[in-house]
């Protein structure tokens, strides 16, 4: 079984040392992708003798972009690999997973792509990652949607012409999409895979990284919208109504004066949401109040990121990155 590993990565520091310490044991070639990290990280990926690939500046960043990159350099130096494992530099690789998913696809050669338990190294240093590590909890079986961390077919990556350069966020899922309508299923194994350090301790970053959210739900859907995918039609449409439109008609109500004070009672909408979606699940799958609160407020910076897509899309300015993590550092 021939596989090769592409970690992608920006500004890191000690979290990429972490993630180059976890897949130096494997036998595996492996390929460093940097996007102008300004940090030693290209400096660091060399010292420990992997195969580094620097992005120019000439184009927009995204994480598509570098897995593509990483997955060209990999088929120049090993043209016969068989399986691809993609990884963040911020995520460190689980014990066993590769012999473990190896094995899975080859008695399973219709599969075209699995990922498993994706982890959050700290979640109790926020709120923020400990948000991070409940939206990592996917159902097993069978899924539609990977993550950033994957282990796929050669083959099927090549197939479907691998990930979109254009998308700043959400470009697995759009992978995913093409992958399942030539015919390739995909899925999740019940088997640690990485552990992310999503390195989220003020509000701000949390703030940006639904904002990016927001983005790539405007972006999937004006791909993919018709049906039958409708790929983040309804994500797209609960933003515009919770964070833009609502607030809109509740702030032009107080041009009435004799309107205005129920203005102040319709905002009530928003804690009864968040009611609704504490009272939904029961039992283990109840949904924890920190969670409810955080998915409605979520509402209003993923409105603003569906507004930063269309004015994009508007202008033909191409998109940039959205960034919420602070710079690494080594230690």
């Amino acid at each position: 079984m021939s596989l090769g590993i592409v970690i992608i990565g920006r500004n890191e520091g000690t979290r990429l040392q972490r993630c180059l310490r976890s897949v130096s044991r494997s036998e595996a070639c492996i390929v460093y992708v940097d996007s102008g990290s300004r940090d030693g990280s290209v400096e660091l990926a060399d010292s420990w003798g992997v195969n580094v690939v620097s992005l120019s500046d000439s184009l927009p960043f995204t994480a598509a972009r570098a897995r593509n990159a990483g997955f060209a350099k990999l088929q120049h130096l090993n043209p016969k690999v068989e399986y691809v494992q993609f990884m963040d530099g911020d995520c460190e690789l689980a014990s066993g997973w590769f012999m473990y998913a190896m094995n899975f696809l080859q008695a399973h050669p219709g599969m075209g792509a699995v990922c498993g338990r994706r982890r959050e190294r700290f979640p109790e240093q926020s709120i923020y990652n400990k948000l991070c590590d409940i939206e990592w909890d996917t159902p097993l079986g069978e899924a539609r949607f990977f993550g950033g961390d994957v282990l796929i077919r050669a083959n099927a990556l090549r197939e479907v012409g691998g990930y979109r350069d254009d998308l700043i966020a959400g470009e697995e899922p759009e992978l995913c999409i093409r992958l399942r309508a030539v015919g390739w299923r995909l899925w999740r194994l019940p088997h640690d895979m990485t552990w992310h350090d999503a390195a989220m301790v003020d509000f701000s970053q949390w703030w940006r990284r639904t904002m990016r959210s927001g983005y790539a739900f405007a972006q999937g859907a004006h791909l993919h919208g018709a049906p039958p995918e409708r790929h983040w039609i309804r994500e797209s449409r609960r933003a515009w109504c919770w964070g833009l439109a609502l607030p809109a008609l509740l702030g032009l109500s107080w041009l009435w004066p004799e309107t205005a004070h129920w203005t102040v009672w319709a905002f009530g909408v928003y804690p009864a949401q968040v009611l609704r979606l504490i009272l939904r699940g029961k039992g283990p799958g109840a949904m924890p109040p920190s969670r409810a609160f955080f998915l409605v407020l979520g509402r209003f910076p993923e409105a603003l990121g569906q507004m930063k897509y269309w004015a994009d899309q508007f202008t033909k300015r191409p998109p940039g990155l959205i960034e919420y993590k602070s710079r690494g550092t080594y230690q």
